[in-house]
């Protein structure tokens, strides 16, 4: 039951040094605020990484042919193969839980020459050759335009998707891209769409910009490459991962391509979801240093408030023997000192939730006003109701140890002997 006397009794005890008091709950205070920073600093990380796959289909694996490194079926070692597009159908048929498999081949690549001109202007720039799908495993924004369909595929159009980094580089400011024609390696085809790519896929996000997208039949033909697979992007449904299902991908291939099946060495793969999955990993250990840390940070302010409780119940030794002679019980006394403890630990704790938000909230107001943002591998650090629960429950159990051993030292205080300290 709520009791006035009790709780003026609390707050002339803990205003009647009010400089003591201060300086044993900042220690309470600054526990809770690094252990709030921190965790929004790692939550503020891993938005960051987060916003670098958005839109990718993170369940997806790329894979390669490579040189087979040992002899089988009379074929010797270190000979060559490629993929080619019968394989791409093996997979659709023989491998239950894929959702897209997109066959791709490649011109350009990092560093090479400039193999796109449009009238005088030339550019170094990656063409792709795709199938649709490609747009469901990769993300991008359609700005102007469309994207290749099954039309395009079917008839071999010679037809491009140019990303904005292209139209800067080969268009004049306001020059009209949708329509133009544009010479692929001394080929043209004509831009039916822009693109602008929400992640740079592991690259610098301005350069993901700098892609051209065309048919993967109109590149094949264009560029003699028959039916020949370069690399594929493999993404699994949402009822299966692609680690579980690469296995059963890559003995299909070795099987078609007549490769030793313990020959690990001859397709390349890139695991996206395995790599996801170690990044949610990596950021949930952050979340367990942070408690870690938060928690060793507040203990030393709970052991300050235990020995500022212990002076305290030294400084009332003659009243807690009077209130023991007036037949206050054992639980009475240990009670008010509990009380007292907590009361300044979560008074103290609150002070440093609120201070640790209001500092979030500035540094969001910055990162929200910044003119390019895009890069910044630090997005929206906050905390969440479960946080701030769990920061209240340290510091309820906090206050309870900070004042057990005050309180126990109270309840033993013997009526005689307090009477007599002067």
């Amino acid at each position: 039951m709520f009791s006035r006397d009790k709780w003026n009794e609390i707050l002339e005890s803990l205003t009647s040094n009010v400089f003591r008091t201060v300086l044993t709950a900042f220690g309470v205070f600054w526990g809770i605020f690094i252990l709030v920073i921190l965790l929004a600093a790692g939550t503020g990380l891993e938005n960051g990484i987060k916003r670098g796959f958005a839109g990718i289909a993170t369940n997806s694996m790329f894979m390669w042919s490579q040189t087979a490194s040992k002899p089988y079926d009379g074929l010797p070692k270190g000979r060559r193969y490629n993929f080619d597009l019968s394989d791409v159908e093996a997979l659709k048929a023989n491998v239950n839980g894929l959702e897209y498999v997109s066959p791709r081949n490649q011109l350009g690549g990092f560093g090479g020459a400039n193999n796109v001109t449009k009238g005088l202007k030339t550019g170094a720039f990656d063409v792709y050759g795709d199938y649709p799908d490609v747009i469901n495993q990769e993300p991008m924004d359609i700005v102007e335009g469309r994207f290749l369909n099954m039309n395009d595929i079917n008839v071999n159009r010679k037809v491009a998707v140019i990303g904005e980094g292209v139209v800067d580089a080969l268009y004049d400011k306001d020059e009209e891209a949708l329509g133009s024609y544009i010479k692929i390696n001394g080929v043209n085809f004509m831009v039916i769409g822009v693109y602008k790519k929400k992640s740079g896929m592991g690259r610098d996000i301005e350069e993901a910009q700098k892609q051209i997208y065309v048919p993967f039949t109109s590149f094949s033909q264009a560029f003699n490459y028959g039916d020949r697979v370069s690399w594929m992007a493999v993404t699994a449904d949402d009822n299966h991962s692609i680690t579980q299902l690469k296995s059963q991908v890559f003995d299909i291939i070795k099987k078609r391509h007549r490769i030793h099946p313990e020959d690990d060495r001859a397709i390349g793969n890139f695991d996206l979801y395995e790599q996801f999955k170690k990044i949610q990993g990596l950021f949930l250990a952050l979340n367990l240093v942070a408690y870690f840390v938060g928690i060793l940070v507040l203990l030393s302010g709970v052991i300050g408030i235990s020995n500022i409780m212990l002076i305290v119940v030294k400084e009332r030794t003659k009243e807690i023997g009077i209130r023991r002679a007036l037949g206050a019980s054992p639980w009475n006394i240990r009670g008010q000192v509990l009380l007292e403890s907590v009361f300044l630990t979560i008074i103290s704790g609150m002070a440093g939730i609120v201070f640790a938000t209001s500092i979030l909230a500035i540094v969001n107001f910055f990162l929200s006003n910044m003119e390019d943002n895009s890069e910044v591998m630090f997005v929206n650090p906050s905390v969440n109701l479960f946080v701030v629960v769990v920061a209240m429950t340290i510091l309820i159990i906090s206050g309870l140890l900070a004042g057990f051993i005050p309180a126990q030292n109270a309840v033993k205080v013997k009526p005689v002997d307090a009477l007599r300290t002067e």
